[in-house]
């Protein structure tokens, strides 16, 4: 009884409850991704650019990826303004094109992130059959159809719909990446939320699961060990840990939310208890989804033992450069001391013969 009561309350009240909370939140996790993820970006664009000499199937899709995250980072600026002035300021094309930058960036994540985990199943399980399949030129055709099918959910999602409607009829404030009419979610937005969902999440979901089952189900025959080493099986082992761990951390949440969500929107999901806890939900699994930019050069490092060398054999020369430095100092240090006694001895020595 005391539960139907609680919930004939939310019912009754929750539609009206404000849900404010989220733009504090916003501004502030958005700034903290922005300053990390541009600053993992720029590092993981430098290396990938300027010392990264070989070049092979899986760093194709981290330079990929990498091109995803800078881009919607670099719109993050934009979305902070609005969060703490809560008002789109900067015209409603600049609004569309940020909102097709967020779905670009999550679900090209999501869909790079395969194709490493299937290239690492191919190269793991079937190591001497997927040579012919495991190429530059494959990996280069699968990252063009990433990007059509990436941008095939996410122009129509930015660019067809109105997202800049007004606050209310007595306001000249205009919303940004919200406030989808429940005839938008109805005639175009549910059927959008259908075709990512299943091409952008639900279908990567299952095939992440099922080829990081194969890698751990091929690391357990005996023949694997002696082909790799137990040094080899336990980097694979780390490797695919970190990658379900982001996978399930940055995409699960809101992706699950967004179904629910979606559901509530075109009202086959009705009631405002239900209502109140997705809008509730939706701003913490947002947060967490954009954490992705932060979290893919982690999934660089782990993935490719060619980055670690390149980090490895940076951080040595900032290493020696830095002893070397201090070597003379302490050089320069230690003559200046030994210097000075001597001119002082001279001076004397001279002053007495002079004296004499």
């Amino acid at each position: 009884d005391a539960n139907k009561s609680l919930q004939r309350q939310m019912q009754n009240n929750s539609c009206d409850k404000s849900d404010d909370f989220k733009y504090p939140l916003y501004s502030t996790v958005f700034s903290l991704v922005f300053v990390v993820g541009l600053f993992f970006n720029m590092v993981a664009a430098y290396i990938f650019g300027c010392t990264l000499k070989l070049r092979n199937e899986t760093t194709t899709y981290m330079m990929n990826l990498i091109v995803s995250d800078s881009l919607f980072v670099l719109s993050l600026p934009f979305r902070i303004a609005y969060f703490v002035k809560r008002d789109w300021v900067f015209g409603s094309e600049l609004c569309k094109i940020s909102v097709a930058l967020f779905y670009t960036n999550m679900y090209g994540s999501i869909l790079f992130l395969t194709c490493i985990s299937v290239d690492r199943f191919l190269a793991i399980v079937y190591p001497f059959r997927s040579q012919k399949i495991r190429s530059k030129r494959n990996a280069k055709l699968a990252c063009v159809a990433v990007w059509v099918m990436v941008l095939s959910g996410s122009i129509p999602t930015g660019f067809l719909l109105d997202t800049t409607s007004p606050n209310n009829t007595n306001s000249s404030q205009n919303y940004c990446f919200e406030n989808y009419s429940k005839k938008q979610w109805k005639s175009e937005l549910s059927k959008v939320v259908v075709f990512i969902e299943t091409v952008g999440f639900i279908l990567p979901l299952m095939v992440n699961v099922f080829c990081s089952i194969s890698v751990l189900r091929t690391l357990r025959k005996p023949q694997t060990i002696s082909r790799g080493g137990n040094l080899n099986k336990t980097k694979i082992l780390r490797m695919v840990l970190v990658h379900v761990l982001i996978f399930c951390f940055c995409f699960i949440p809101y992706n699950v939310n967004l179904i629910f969500y979606a559901m509530v929107r075109s009202n086959v999901l009705k009631g405002c208890y239900a209502e109140y806890v997705v809008r509730t939900i939706y701003p913490i699994a947002l947060c967490l989804a954009v954490t992705n930019c932060c979290f893919d050069p982690v999934i660089y490092y782990f993935t490719s033992e060619t980055i670690q060398s390149s980090i490895k054999r940076k951080a040595t020369i900032l290493h020696n450069g830095a002893k070397f430095f201090e070597r003379l100092q302490t050089d320069s240090t230690q003559s200046s001391s030994n210097t000075t006694p001597k001119s002082m001895t001279l001076r004397s020595i001279r002053t007495n013969e002079s004296t004499v």
